[in-house]
Protein backbone atom coordinates (compact mmCIF):
# COMPACT_ATOMS: atom_id res chain seq x y z
CA UNK A 1 0.00 0.00 0.00
CA UNK A 2 1.28 3.48 -0.88
CA UNK A 3 0.81 6.13 1.81
CA UNK A 4 1.44 9.85 1.58
CA UNK A 5 2.11 10.67 5.25
CA UNK A 6 5.53 12.07 4.38
CA UNK A 7 3.96 14.65 2.06
CA UNK A 8 2.48 16.64 4.93
CA UNK A 9 5.74 16.93 6.84
CA UNK A 10 7.61 17.84 3.65
CA UNK A 11 5.05 20.57 2.96
CA UNK A 12 5.60 21.97 6.48
CA UNK A 13 9.39 21.83 6.09
CA UNK A 14 9.20 23.70 2.77
CA UNK A 15 6.66 26.21 4.10
CA UNK A 16 4.05 25.43 1.45
CA UNK A 17 0.38 25.20 2.42
CA UNK A 18 -2.37 23.19 0.79
CA UNK A 19 -4.01 26.52 -0.04
CA UNK A 20 -0.89 27.55 -1.95
CA UNK A 21 -0.76 24.19 -3.78
CA UNK A 22 -4.33 24.73 -4.98
CA UNK A 23 -4.26 28.43 -5.80
CA UNK A 24 -0.69 29.09 -6.87
CA UNK A 25 0.43 25.73 -8.24
CA UNK A 26 -3.00 24.59 -9.53
CA UNK A 27 -2.98 21.21 -7.80
CA UNK A 28 -6.54 19.89 -7.85
CA UNK A 29 -8.40 19.86 -4.51
CA UNK A 30 -9.62 16.39 -5.50
CA UNK A 31 -6.05 15.15 -5.87
CA UNK A 32 -5.17 16.56 -2.43
CA UNK A 33 -8.20 14.82 -0.97
CA UNK A 34 -7.07 11.50 -2.48
CA UNK A 35 -3.57 12.11 -1.06
CA UNK A 36 -5.07 12.75 2.40
CA UNK A 37 -7.01 9.49 2.14
CA UNK A 38 -4.04 7.56 0.67
CA UNK A 39 -6.11 6.93 -2.44
CA UNK A 40 -5.17 6.59 -6.10
CA UNK A 41 -3.21 9.56 -7.41
CA UNK A 42 -1.91 10.01 -10.92
CA UNK A 43 1.82 10.15 -11.59
CA UNK A 44 1.55 13.62 -13.13
CA UNK A 45 0.43 14.93 -9.72
CA UNK A 46 3.29 13.16 -7.95
CA UNK A 47 5.75 14.56 -10.48
CA UNK A 48 4.34 18.08 -10.05
CA UNK A 49 4.59 17.83 -6.25
CA UNK A 50 8.21 16.69 -6.45
CA UNK A 51 9.03 19.66 -8.70
CA UNK A 52 7.15 22.14 -6.49
CA UNK A 53 8.78 20.83 -3.32
CA UNK A 54 12.16 20.19 -4.96
CA UNK A 55 12.22 16.71 -3.45
CA UNK A 56 12.33 13.04 -4.32
CA UNK A 57 9.31 10.74 -4.48
CA UNK A 58 10.35 9.05 -1.23
CA UNK A 59 10.02 12.44 0.50
CA UNK A 60 6.27 12.43 -0.15
CA UNK A 61 5.28 8.76 -0.45
CA UNK A 62 6.21 5.38 0.93
CA UNK A 63 5.21 1.80 0.41
CA UNK A 64 4.10 -0.16 3.46
CA UNK A 65 3.07 -3.78 3.71
CA UNK A 66 -0.66 -4.15 4.18
CA UNK A 67 -0.84 -7.31 6.24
Amino acid sequence: MIVFNRLWSTLREKGISQYKLINEYKISPGQLDRLRKNGNVNTATLDALCKILNCKLEDIAEHIDSE
